[in-house]
């Protein structure tokens, strides 16, 4: 059992495109689906399905470079981060992505920009 499945998402994938794998398996939950979506539509992973009660996700190669440089959990479950629509957090000037759990969904930080929400940053993907 794992005390805190978004860390055991990242570090999946983190794993993965240091292995050079091009999908990897893990235990579906309802959050891990919701930030794998938000990477997706962000363009860092090609894609994402759940099969029975497996989340799989095919991990996005650019001339064989991953197409993340590094994930980083924000807010631990010891530790809780939140910000307002006026402090959302920027990853590298921009380059990078925020994900944050607002009460609109998971959705990362330019999404939350345009839908005037704050909340708990969850992750910074760049």
């Amino acid at each position: 059992m794992v005390s805190d499945p978004i860390s055991d998402l990242l570090i999946q994938i983190k794993n993965g495109y240091r292995a050079g794998i091009e999908q990897i398996t893990l235990p579906w939950s309802r959050t891990k689906e919701a930030v794998a979506k938000v990477l997706v539509d962000e363009k860092y992973l090609s894609a994402v399905t759940k099969v029975e009660q497996q989340l799989q996700i095919l991990l996005k190669y650019q001339n064989q470079t991953a197409a993340i440089k590094d994930l980083r959990r924000i807010s631990k479950p010891g530790r809780r981060i939140y910000c307002s629509i006026k402090n959302l957090p920027r990853v590298w000037g921009g380059l990078g992505v925020s994900i944050l759990s607002t009460p609109k969904g998971v959705v990362s930080n330019r999404q939350a920009k345009k839908l005037n929400v704050g909340g708990e940053v969850l992750a910074q993907v760049w």
